[in-house]
């Protein structure tokens, strides 16, 4: 087994190799609301990674080396060197290449969303808004837009603030508002994946429960709603018969019934038994039922403020989110069965390659323009200004004049010497009706290279004006001779 620092050394390296993978998720392009959602997973994936390896525990250390084991035990062939591996699976962005387009690679985050939300662009709450509909207690049922009306009103008061007293302190109401926060809390962690929800979950609790313990939730005092709850239970209850074991809704149906035979038995047989009668709330004193059930409304009622509060700190981040879902059920309802089932098979078709548009590209053009050159330098391979200490060590701010090129301007010394075998510089030539040779060679000025050729032709170098002496040709037997000597010795029927 591995040193301890060099343990040490491998989870460090693989912290790094965990960040650097992290910013080329981070910085790749996101041209939709599909891609962002999965680049987010894959980052708060790699951050539970680099949180794992920052542990020194060794009972963590421990545990997964029996789960290391574990696994090679069931699966000897696996390959070795899964890290690697691991960093590019991460890395891996699916069929970039268009080489398949019929193969459908599984998305493992579209099966984190119902086909409602959209792979989290909306929220699907018809199943809460079934339960709300389904209260106690409430004034009136409400539709699907107004429901959501009411949840976006949250982020300006407390949520179901229109619902009474009553109504919140019910059973049914504790558990629609639990399934209300687990399903906002989960929405917000497969849509967030990189918000630490968790901390500002707890901070929200904690922030209410100081709120409570000062009394500043007036609408869910305690002691009066679990006084006139408790009122409204007792005479609900009705009359109660211990020895007929059964409840009578109205007064005189309860005195009636004293005098029938059934309830005469039922007293006999009470009167012989030792066992006590039984209670319907299943206690044995008729004093300790009161108090349980006035600690069971307030212990109710102490937890349904605490989800509605926890709730409304979730919706307040998911605003956005439910006011699309809002526009999206009115747009839906506006369409035909036949254009909804053609908006389901635009939605499936896979996103097309993200291309430069060409407002980029305009604005990169313009960049390019806008290129800051006050010195006037040339510009490189890049399309920049060169370097200034490369301008003077070229001699580029040195002119150089050619009179035979009409009067053209050359920047440094390199460039001038260029210019002799280019075609501006021979075209010149030409047009002077002499040849551009290296006799002629640094001379720049029309003057100078008619009297140089002069001076040529005085000294007697005649292959200026006469080619046919500079013109080489070869006999059969491999003789060499000048254009004017072959002719002559062919004519002659010597060659």
């Amino acid at each position: 087994m591995d040193s301890i620092i060099e343990t040490q050394r491998q989870t460090h390296e693989e912290i790094e190799r965990y960040e650097t993978a992290l910013y080329s998720l981070l910085s790749r392009n996101q041209p939709t609301h599909e891609i962002r959602i999965q680049t987010e997973h894959k980052a708060a994936q790699v951050l539970d990674r680099i949180s794992s390896r920052a542990q020194n525990d060794l009972s963590e250390f421990y545990a997964r080396l029996v789960k290391i084991q574990d696994h090679y035990n069931k699966y000897p062939d696996a390959v070795a060197g899964g890290f690697d591996m691991e960093l590019a699976a991460i890395l891996e962005e699916g069929n970039q290449d268009g080489l398949d387009d019929d193969y459908e690679e599984e998305d493992p985050i579209s099966l984190l969303f119902s086909g409602e939300e959209a792979y989290g662009k909306y929220v699907d709450l018809y199943a809460n808004h079934t339960t709300y509909n389904n209260l106690k207690n409430i004034s009136k049922r409400l539709p699907y837009l107004q429901y959501l009306d009411i949840l976006l009103a949250a982020q300006n008061d407390l949520l179901h603030g229109e619902l009474s007293k009553e109504a919140r302190a019910t059973k049914d109401y504790e558990m629609y508002i639990q399934h209300l926060h687990d399903y906002l809390l989960s929405f917000v962690k497969r849509t967030q994946p990189l918000v630490d929800i968790q901390t500002k979950h707890q901070e929200a609790e904690a922030e209410f429960y100081q709120k409570w313990d000062a009394g500043e939730f007036v609408d869910w005092d305690e002691n009066q709603t679990a006084k006139r709850l408790a009122n409204a239970d007792g005479a609900g209850e009705g009359m109660w018969c211990s020895a007929c074991q059964k409840s009578y809704s109205k007064k005189t149906v309860y005195d009636a019934h004293l005098t029938s035979k059934k309830h005469l038995k039922a007293i006999a047989k009470q009167a012989a038994s030792d066992t006590p009668p039984q209670n319907p709330n299943g206690t044995h004193t008729s004093t300790a039922q009161p108090a349980s059930n006035g600690q069971l409304l307030k212990s109710r009622l102490r937890n349904s403020a605490l989800l509605t509060y926890l709730a409304t700190s979730l919706l307040v981040v998911l605003v956005p989110t439910i006011s699309e879902t809002k526009s999206n059920v009115e747009r839906r309802f506006s369409l035909t069965a036949r254009e909804r089932e053609q908006e389901l098979l635009e939605q499936a078709k896979p996103p097309p390659a993200p291309t430069n548009p060409s407002g980029d590209t305009a604005a990169e053009e313009e960049e390019e323009e806008r290129i800051y050159n006050p010195l006037k330098l040339p510009l490189g391979w890049d399309g920049k200004p060169i370097p200034y200490w490369l301008y003077k060590l070229h001699g580029l701010g040195v002119e150089y004049r050619c009179e035979i090129c009409s009067d053209h301007v050359y920047m440094g010394r390199k460039n001038f010497d260029r210019h002799f075998q280019e075609s501006r510089h021979a075209f010149g030539m030409r047009a002077l009706g002499l040849p551009n040779t290296k006799h002629f060679h640094e001379i720049t000025r029309i003057e100078d290279a008619l009297s140089l050729a002069e001076k040529l032709k005085q000294e007697g170098r005649h292959e200026i004006f006469e080619q046919e002496t500079m013109e080489e040709l070869e006999d059969d037997e491999g003789n060499v001779y000048n254009r004017k000597t072959y002719e002559d010795l062919k004519k002659q029927g010597l060659i």
